[in-house]
Parts: C-alpha cells; sequence; structure tokens
C-alpha cells in the first residue's frame, strides 16, 4: 500500500509506536467523518467545532508521538547514519506547535 521508508526514519522498526500511531490517526479519521456528517446534516456550529477540536488533538498527539519517537532513537543511538539531527527534529516539533 505505501512505499514509506524503512530504516531510522520510519516507525516501522517500532512496532508499539506504529501502532499508537495508527490508533490515533484512525481516531482521527473517525472524528473527521464525524465533522463531516455534522455540517452535512447542519449541525449547530458548537458541535462542529467540537468535533473539529478532537480532529486537531488526535492529529496533533499523532505528530508528537513520531517525533518523540524520533527523538527517543536519536538519543539511543545518535550515530546512526540516517540519524535524524537535533536541529530538524526540534523543526519538526515547532511545526506541530
Amino acid at each position: 500500500m505505501s512505499s514509506a521508508p524503512q530504516g531510522p526514519e520510519s516507525l516501522l522498526h517500532d512496532e508499539d509506536a506504529k501502532r499508537k500511531v495508527l490508533n490515533r490517526l484512525k481516531r482521527a479519521q473517525g472524528q473527521l467523518a464525524a465533522v463531516i456528517n455534522a455540517v452535512e446534516d447542519d449541525a449547530h456550529c458548537r458541535d462542529v467545532v467540537q468535533q473539529l477540536s478532537a480532529v486537531s488533538k488526535a492529529l496533533d498527539r499523532a505528530g508528537f508521538l513520531v517525533i518523540s519517537t524520533a527523538l527517543r532513537d536519536c538519543m539511543t543511538t545518535p550515530d546512526a547514519d540516517n540519524a535524524t539531527n537535533p536541529d530538524e527534529l526540534e523543526k519538526l516539533f515547532l511545526s506541530l506547535a
């Protein structure tokens, strides 16, 4: 399905992190479907905004988990060929903030 890189740059080597990220993304996907349905059904703006907030938080948490996994890998194997450097990790972290 995907041609994502395998190795230090991917989550594929950490099955627990991968499972957690996928769970969060699937939760966000379900919440986004609820937002779409709410808009289509002319739901109250409060309900739409609450669902949008839930989607946003789920995506942010997935992103932070990806970054924290990369940070952990960087700390445990700093000399790996494809290790993400600290400056890049900081930039990625700030892009979610």
